[in-house]
């Protein structure tokens, strides 16, 4: 199906944040296994797995619309040296998709392409609950301090 062409140029944008958010958060996962915080190196990667899942159907959205995926181009990755500072980047980044997302969504609506809208909606829950994960574990963070947390990612 002949997709529209500002659609399939969004949602190249989108894959690209998909496509950053997977290797940063595969560096971000490897680095809290590396340090022995093998509860957040699980939570972690498996973020990285479902933000692989929504590059997967951002492909074949685009092969759907006959587009062509742009899968070699990443957005600034951003690495923490610490596993605050790795929270609050993925804070950033999940915040930043989930506003591409809804702008995203307005113009698949405004262009009647609702199979777009429906598959831009499914990823947007998934960012947003990323994002309150991520909210929980800096509010831990701040009432039980960092060190106390740390600890309770040791497995």
């Amino acid at each position: 199906m002949k997709g529209n062409a500002k659609i399939i140029a969004t949602l190249n944008v989108q894959l690209a944040d998909e496509l950053t958010a997977i290797s940063q958060y595969m560096v971000h996962s490897e680095m809290c296994d590396n340090w022995g915080y093998g509860k957040l190196h699980g939570k972690i990667e498996k973020r990285a797995i479902d933000e692989m899942k929504h590059a997967e159907k951002l492909i074949a959205r685009i092969i759907f619309l006959e587009g062509l995926p742009k899968v070699s181009a990443l957005n600034k990755i951003s690495i923490g040296a610490d596993v605050l500072a790795q929270l609050k980047n993925d804070h950033s980044a999940e915040a930043g998709a989930i506003k591409m997302y809804n702008v995203a969504i307005k113009e698949a609506v405004t262009l009647g392409d609702n199979g777009t809208r429906e598959l831009l909606e499914s990823i947007l829950k998934d960012e947003e609950e990323h994002i309150d994960w991520l909210e929980a574990q800096m509010d831990q963070i701040t009432q039980m301090g960092i060190q106390n947390y740390l600890v309770e990612q040791v497995d």
